[in-house]
C-alpha cells in the first residue's frame, strides 16, 4: 500500500498538471529568494558594516573589500539553506490543486475532496515550515549522540511529515479529529510513508518538489484506507 502510494505519486510528478503547478512553485520560490537576498544584502550594509567601521575606526580599506566578501558567501550560504523552507511554504498554497488533479485523474468515480480556504492552506504551509525547521533543529541535535548520527534525521522527519500531509489529504474527506484518529490507528503505515517524504527531502533538487510529492502520496494512501475502513 505505502510503495504503491509512492510509486504512483512518483510518476505523476511527470505530468503535465504536476509540471504546471511545479513551474508555479519554483517561479514563485524564485521570485522570493531574490527578495530575501536584496533584503538580507540591504540588511548587512546597514547594519554590519557600519558596526564593523565602528568597531575598527583604523581598518584599512582592503579589510572592507574582505568583509564584503565574507558576508556575501555568508549570504550565498544563508540562501542555500533557505530554498527547501521557501519552496516548503510556496509549495503548500498549492497541495489542493495536487491533490484534485489526482482525485480527478485516478478516482474520477470517487466524491471529490473539499478544498480548503486559501487561509488554512496558509496556515499548513506555515506548519510544515516548522515541521521541516523543528525536524532538523531536533536531528542535528541528535546527530552529536554516538550511534544515533544520520537515522535521527529520518526517524523524525519522517513522523513528522507522515503525519501532517496524511492529515491534510484526509481532512479533505473528513473532519480534523476524525483525520487525526484516523492517522493514529495507522500510525505505523503513515509513518514508514513519512520516511520515503523524508527521503526525498534529503536529495538535493528532489527537496523542491516534496510538498508536491508528498501531498500526491498521501491522497493515495488515504484512498487505500478508506477502501480497507469500508471493507473493514
Amino acid at each position: 500500500m505505502i510503495f504503491d502510494a509512492a510509486r504512483t505519486a512518483a510518476l505523476e510528478l511527470l505530468s503535465p498538471p504536476f509540471r504546471a503547478v511545479f513551474i508555479k512553485t519554483l517561479g514563485l520560490t524564485v521570485l522570493a529568494l531574490v527578495a530575501l537576498w536584496f533584503g538580507l544584502t540591504s540588511l548587512v550594509e546597514w547594519l554590519a558594516l557600519p558596526w564593523l567601521q565602528t568597531l575598527l575606526p583604523g581598518m584599512p580599506s582592503w579589510a572592507g573589500w574582505l568583509g564584503g566578501i565574507v558576508a556575501a558567501i555568508a549570504l550565498a550560504f544563508g540562501m542555500a539553506l533557505l530554498i527547501a523552507p521557501v519552496t516548503a511554504v510556496i509549495a503548500g498554497l498549492f497541495l489542493d490543486d495536487i491533490a484534485e488533479v489526482v482525485e480527478r485523474t485516478d478516482y474520477p468515480g470517487d466524491p471529490p475532496g473539499r478544498a480548503m480556504p486559501v487561509l488554512r492552506s496558509l496556515v499548513l504551509s506555515m506548519r510544515f515550515l516548522g515541521v521541516v525547521i523543528l525536524g532538523n533543529i531536533v536531528a542535528l541535535l541528535l546527530l552529536l549522540v554516538p550511534g544515533v548520527n544520520i537515522a535521527a534525521f529520518f526517524i523524525v522527519n519522517g513522523y513528522l511529515l507522515g503525519r501532517e500531509f496524511f492529515e491534510f489529504a484526509a481532512m479533505r474527506f473528513r473532519g480534523e479529529e476524525e483525520a487525526r484518529a484516523l492517522r493514529r490507528h495507522y500510525a505505523g503505515t503513515v509513518f514508514f510513508s513519512g520516511l520515503l517524504i523524508a527521503a526525498f527531502l534529503a536529495v538535493p533538487l528532489l527537496n523542491l518538489v516534496t510538498p508536491l510529492f508528498a501531498a500526491a502520496m498521501m491522497v493515495h494512501l488515504h484512498k487505500a484506507i478508506s477502501v480497507r475502513e469500508r471493507r473493514r
